[in-house]
């Protein structure tokens, strides 16, 4: 079969699982589940893979609500593997669902993997023997569930990552960002704020003058550079001077190499205000650090933890149009993941990543000139 003929079998194949890959969307969009807590997504598309022949699949893999699923080819000599991997993501936002078409990552990468698996089955000539690979990754949207599996070596012997965004337009690549979360936490003494107010040690001036310290901040701050956070509790009543106040913050840099001086300068930005009002400060870093993505085929805005896997192995991640002008986390955007118009533009991502694939499968010299640019794109990265 020639590359065209290949190519051409991957489209045909995904069309006609449209059906139940659609099904398998508008389930998952209709249960969104929060970050870690991605249990009916995680059994829905389990059992898609176990009803799909010749998938060994793993339920609950590293993660409690993450999987993998893997697929061989047959008739080439062992030690001549190259392994693919298509990622699906599934959790939802909270209170607003699957406002960033997670349900739709989930469809592309479940439709790349068939389609290739279906491509590449009855294929007697390839010039390698090829692993796909299906990883579920949970905690996207807080918390950094891949992050998890990189450290639990989930990603260990791929040789190339796939996954797909949906966005307001298509693009090859879109700029993300490092970016780690922080929870700050003051502690005051409560007091009668009218009787006895100079009894009390106001926690809620801590959190004000750390906010304010944090906006006289951004004028010393580089230009694509990001502090932006809230205020999430400020006290109970206005007559009681408030003894707990907690805010939280996400800090972005174009790279990883930067996030570090970021930091940095909020935390002094943080302790200042306690020391300023007598509190104590409590300071929690999130565990997972997101990466930016690494630029490997030359091909910043928000922030993924796609970026980690980047960094460990070669990855694509571009973005596509779903039929909607809505922009992502907004109720809008949930409609939009749900409609039934996104499917068309799903399915065209979809088997894009798929003959993408196909090119790595049959130009063994394609392959070797991702690998030799994710070396130097790495090196660059470290030297910043």
């Amino acid at each position: 079969m020639s590359e065209l003929q290949l190519k051409q079998r991957v489209s045909s194949c995904i069309d006609d699982a449209k059906a139940k890959l659609h099904s398998l969307s508008r389930d998952i969009w209709r249960c969104p589940e929060l970050a870690y807590q991605e249990v009916r997504s995680h059994d829905r598309l389990v059992a898609f893979f176990h009803q799909e022949e010749g998938w060994q699949v793993d339920s609950r893999f590293k993660l409690d609500t993450a999987f993998r699923a893997c697929w061989r080819s047959a008739g080439v000599a062992q030690g001549h593997e190259v392994s693919l991997a298509f990622l699906c993501e599934y959790d939802a936002l909270p209170g607003i669902g699957h406002a960033c078409g997670h349900n739709l990552i989930a469809e592309v990468g479940a439709a790349a993997a068939v389609g290739l698996k279906a491509a590449l089955e009855d294929e007697r000539k390839l010039p390698v023997q090829v692993k796909v690979t299906v990883l579920g990754t949970p905690a996207e949207e807080e918390g950094g569930g891949k992050v998890d599996m990189l450290r639990d070596g989930a990603f260990e012997g791929l040789d190339v990552v796939f996954m797909a965004h949906p966005s307001k337009e298509d693009a090859t690549y879109l700029p993300c960002v490092s970016e780690q979360d922080v929870t700050v936490k003051y502690h005051g003494k409560a007091a009668h704020a009218s009787a006895y107010p100079w009894k009390g040690i106001n926690a809620l001036d801590a959190a004000v003058l750390c906010y304010n310290n944090l906006s006289a901040l951004r004028q010393q701050m580089r230009p694509d550079w990001r502090v932006h956070g809230i205020i999430k509790n400020g006290g109970v009543k206005p007559n009681i001077i408030p003894d707990y106040t907690e805010l939280e913050y996400y800090l972005r840099t174009p790279s990883r190499t930067e996030l570090p001086v970021l930091k940095a300068k909020a935390e002094s930005c943080f302790r200042s205000a306690a020391m300023a009002t007598g509190c104590e400060v409590e300071i929690e870093f999130t565990r997972n650090q997101y990466d930016n993505i690494l630029h490997v085929l030359k091909n910043e805005s928000g922030s993924t933890d796609f970026g980690n896997v980047t960094f460990a192995v070669p990855g694509i991640h571009p973005y596509f149009y779903i039929g909607s002008d809505a922009l992502n986390h907004t109720d809008e955007y949930r409609a939009a993941a749900g409609d039934e118009r996104a499917q068309l533009f799903a399915l065209r991502v979809a088997k894009a990543l798929a003959m993408t694939a196909v090119d790595l499968i049959l130009h063994p010299e394609l392959l070797q000139k991702v690998k030799q640019e994710f070396t130097e794109a790495r090196r660059r990265e470290d030297k910043r």
